[in-house]
């Protein structure tokens, strides 16, 4: 079932030029009545305790732009912003997934940057995956949300709060020079790069990090992902022992979040859950990040790579990792089981 799923979502979105086609587990609900929707809603809130699966089952099961229609009706009806209500009733991590479901994939990916570069010390982590593993398209549609919901450049934010080639890279991916995939192979291109890339790193003394960037952040990923092949009758190493040996810290986890997305993102993404799951409680916030910003993207896609990866669905894994209302509406938003 899940492959049939797979390709009805390539099916009905791939008609955007060059995206990225795309495999979402929560789509546009069929029968749909906004109106119904919204009183639902109102009462689950208001009900003594409130009722969170409604909420749940509603919410998870209707596509961003449906969830803003029940938002309108809502207010229409109760005179009330239902954000701000749906913030009141409910708390913890069933609040964080609720209130980001409420959000555009950009508007939620925007907050998550601002929140990883806001307040005392970076949250890293977070910056690396929300930026290296975004398309071009992607970035240049956050900066916009970004620069409306915040008034500020994100390019500014970003540069304000790291320093050195780490900042660099990431100023050049925030730019979103990256080329289109072209239907013309260019195989002296690639071996150029090849080239440039090992002369940059290996072969050399010390790294010429600004050459990585600039191949890195401005080449089609059709085109990397031949570089990276051709890289290897050059280098001892492949593009990531290169990277390991090469540079460190969070030059070298952004370097590496790039190469891994190149060669297959939704395995990165399946890699991050897997890590996120490993212990005994989930690291909740990187599940919810992932789960809320792929539900309408991906994240049909990450469940097959889950599945490949660790032999048990992510529908089992996070059985077993969370619990209560947190877990029924990461289960929802999953789709189902593997």
């Amino acid at each position: 079932m899940a492959l049939v799923s797979e390709f009805l979502g390539q099916l009905t979105l791939n008609f955007g030029g060059e995206s990225e086609p795309k495999f979402p587990t929560v789509v546009t609900a069929r029968d749909f009545d906004p109106a119904k929707d919204a009183a639902r809603i109102e009462t689950a809130v208001k009900t003594k305790g409130v009722d969170e699966l409604t909420i749940i089952d509603i919410l998870t099961r209707r596509s961003y732009s449906q969830r803003r229609e029940i938002a309108f009706e809502y207010e229409k009806r109760s005179k009330k912003d239902m954000i701000t209500a749906l913030k009141g009733a409910l708390s913890g991590s069933l609040e964080a997934v609720i209130l980001g479901l409420m959000k555009s994939t950009a508007q939620y990916d925007a907050s998550e940057i601002k929140g990883s570069i806001k307040g005392l010390g970076t949250d890293e982590e977070t910056l690396i995956e929300m930026v290296c593993s975004r398309s071009a398209e992607e970035l240049v549609e956050i900066k916009r949300v970004y620069k409306e919901l915040f008034k500020k450049e994100l390019e500014k934010d970003v540069a304000g709060d790291t320093s050195g080639d780490f900042r660099s890279l990431l100023l050049a991916l925030v730019q979103a020079k990256r080329d289109e995939p072209s239907n013309i192979v260019d195989y002296e291109k690639i071996d150029q790069d090849a080239r440039a890339l090992y002369e940059a790193g290996v072969k050399r003394k010390g790294t010429d990090v600004a050459t990585w960037i600039t191949i890195m952040s401005e080449r089609s990923v059709p085109h990397l992902q031949k570089v990276f092949d051709r890289y290897k009758s050059y280098s001892p190493y492949d593009m990531q022992e290169s990277i390991r040996k090469e540079v460190k810290g969070d030059l070298e986890k952004s370097f590496l979040t790039l190469v891994e997305c190149f060669e297959n993102k939704q395995q990165y993404f399946a890699n991050r859950l897997s890590e996120a799951m490993k212990g005994k409680s989930a690291k909740e916030k990187v599940v919810t990040r992932i789960v809320v910003s792929r539900c309408e993207v991906d994240l049909m896609k990450i469940r097959t790579e889950f599945k490949k990866l660790n032999q048990k669905s992510l529908y089992q894994t996070i059985t077993e990792h969370t619990k209560g209302d947190y877990q029924k509406v990461l289960l929802s938003l999953c789709g189902g089981d593997d």
